[in-house]
């Protein structure tokens, strides 16, 4: 997996480059037909370095190459904020201000600090859980801030269902979780409202940074039978961790991205983070073609994964029913 170079002081930030992209100037709004032989710019711009991100900026750039935006007609100038939401915002506007084609969020955070801009530059985010909840339009159905997208929400049955069949014991639920993300929250409260419904318990630690996940996961590891992870950027960034003090005490994780079960969760029904930056692309590529942004719905990814991971099964002592070993996809040994 390419990895986001490490970034040291501000000037750094704003130069750089992710593997794979490149830099270049273009005047908003041109179309690959209409720039004199200068490719476009797109700007692609995310929080911070993990594997979901990895995966779903990867996914817009190989669907962008493979519809016909090629080097020679479009580059792509990839920032990381490192983390802070301040660097996120200058990172954002620094892209505005150099005129780029199009600005490309991954997920909520960055999407919100693009659009709350205002710029006249379209935006075509990646991922985001609810746009409408997050502040990026009024309707779905037509986008009214200049921006569009792909959203990522899957019903959270979906996740417990899956749980009340890999480990049918649990009783209670542990949900970590950063209040601060409202793709966090907004997935929390539908994980509540369905808990609730089935009678299911539930305990709850909030964190505010990703320094505080080991020992919120450990306390839920002592008190649940079963850890729940939502849409969580803080989170994932302490997942590994999260995943190893689960597995000290035997207690199976459920996170909400492929990526959590990489890290050492043990299953996930997820949308596929490549096929969300895919579908972004194929957005993007309807307003390069000429529909303006405000004619382009946002797209709810439904390519769902389910996904268990087979070394966290064994190490926790969960067995996986044979009828699941056939439709799921499994990793690890």
């Amino acid at each position: 997996m390419r990895k986001i170079p490490a970034l040291m002081t501000m000037s750094a930030i704003l130069l750089a480059l992710l593997a794979g992209c490149s830099a270049g100037t273009l005047s908003p709004g041109a179309s690959p037909s209409s720039t004199g032989g200068k490719p476009l710019v797109v700007g692609i711009v995310q929080l911070t370095d993990n594997e979901s991100f990895t995966d779903m900026r990867e996914g817009f750039i190989e669907r962008m190459r493979e519809l016909g935006y090629t080097e020679e007609r479009m580059t792509f100038d990839c920032r990381d904020a490192g983390n802070d939401m301040a660097t996120l915002n200058t990172l954002c506007q620094s892209l505005l201000d150099e005129k780029v084609d199009l600005l490309v969020p991954l997920v909520t955070s960055a999407a919100q600090a693009a659009v709350n801009l205002e710029s006249d530059i379209p935006i075509v985010f990646i991922s985001v859980t609810d746009p409408v909840t997050a502040g990026l339009m009024s309707s779905k159905e037509k986008p009214d801030k200049n921006a569009t997208g792909t959203s990522n929400l899957v019903p959270v049955n979906l996740l417990f269902d899956l749980a009340a069949e890999l480990t049918p014991g649990v009783k209670t639920y542990g949900i970590l979780y950063n209040a601060g993300l409202i793709n966090s929250m907004l997935t929390v409260k539908k994980a509540e409202a369905y808990l609730d419904s089935i009678g299911a318990k539930y305990i709850e630690r909030v964190i505010t940074s990703s320094a505080e996940v080991q020992q919120a996961a450990q306390d839920l590891a002592d008190q649940a039978d079963a850890i729940y992870v939502p849409i969580d950027s803080t989170v994932l960034a302490a997942m590994p961790q999260v995943a190893e003090v689960a597995k000290e005490a035997k207690v199976p994780v459920y996170g909400s991205a492929p990526s959590m079960v990489s890290y050492g969760a043990l299953a996930t029904v997820s949308v596929s983070e490549r096929e969300t930056g895919r579908q972004s692309a194929d957005l993007a590529d309807k307003y390069f073609k000429g529909t303006p942004i405000s004619e382009i719905p946002v797209i709810s990814v439904d390519a769902y994964l389910t996904i268990i991971n087979k070394t966290t099964a064994g190490a926790i002592g969960v067995e996986i029913p044979e009828d699941l070993s056939k439709t799921a996809t499994l990793i690890g040994e």
